[in-house]
């Protein structure tokens, strides 16, 4: 039998899997489809599929704790998946994968500030790596190509990982305290819907003109790549730190940069290598 904590690790690891598999299953979904269009329907499914099971496991409920707590975790995770989406048009999955793992070193940097402990030498160390390697991946030492818009495209994925920092910090209460985790996450995720509710008038005008192979990125991204690693890493996350968890996830990047690799044909060049190895250094670091 595993002890608790290892079995903590191992379903974040579990979701870490499926969450890497989301990066190579996002720009294949974007052949298909506009960002805006991809990321609506991506959790109008995912929210209709958890709340079938929230309603069918006699769970459902408009009473639940932390109201306001799960209404800004929604809200903060729609915004940062709008913000992937649409950097990801411009921006490889693989890369993709280290920009937002980057919210390991916000994580870092943040929990000190919601539980008041001091940062340390290494997590400073952690963020001037991290910077060092998001210049190097950004710019490819290129620095004309700050003028272009593939940079502003890295950073809003960037700016998606900052949110997601939030968002692992802030859930360590929610799991804590919630007495109803199916329901909590049907909430979070009928929330996630909010910001992305005034592209739904577009969305639903294309779904008619919706390839096969588009439904299946929009179901698989939905269910496999939110609905159950959620679930997991959200019961791992009551028995791991926000930084050792943020850390764990870390799997995700080397699942998406080998499917990247093995079947969308993603290469990185020496100095964008580099920078990779430089973000995984402050990754490690910020631990």
């Amino acid at each position: 039998m595993l002890n608790t904590h290892r079995k903590a690790i191992l379903l974040t690891v579990i979701a870490g899997f499926l969450w890497g598999t989301s990066f190579p299953a996002i720009k294949v979904g974007l052949r298909y489809m506009d960002p805006y269009t991809f990321v609506f329907l991506r959790f109008l499914v995912a929210s209709v599929a958890m709340l079938a099971i929230c309603v069918f496991t006699k769970n459902f409920s408009l009473k639940f704790e932390k109201k306001r707590l799960i209404l800004l975790l929604g809200v903060s995770n729609g915004i940062a998946y709008l913000l992937q989406y649409v950097g990801m048009v411009y921006v490889d999955a693989a890369a993709s994968s280290l920009f937002v793992n980057l919210s390991v070193v916000w994580v870092a940097l943040l929990t000190p500030l919601v539980f008041r402990e001091s940062i340390g030498l290494k997590k400073a160390l952690g963020v001037m790596a991290s910077l060092l390697g998001v210049v190097f991946m950004t710019t490819n030492l290129e620095f004309a190509s700050l003028s272009s818009g593939a940079v502003t495209a890295d950073l809003l994925v960037i700016g998606a990982g900052v949110l997601w920092a939030v968002f692992i910090v802030f859930n360590k209460p929610l799991i804590n305290d919630s007495k109803n985790t199916i329901r909590s996450v049907t909430w979070l995720l009928i929330f996630t819907l909010v910001p992305l509710l005034p592209i739904a008038p577009y969305s639903t005008g294309v779904l008619a003109s919706l390839p096969v192979d588009a439904w299946l990125a929009i179901i698989y991204t939905a269910i496999l790549c939110w609905v159950v690693p959620y679930y997991l890493w959200l019961k791992a996350l009551k028995h791991l730190s926000p930084v050792t968890s943020a850390i764990v996830l870390l799997s995700e990047i080397v699942v998406a940069v080998a499917i990247s690799t093995l079947f969308l044909g993603e290469v990185f060049t020496l100095v964008s290598g580099a920078g990779a190895v430089l973000i995984v250094i402050a990754m490690l670091l910020a631990s």
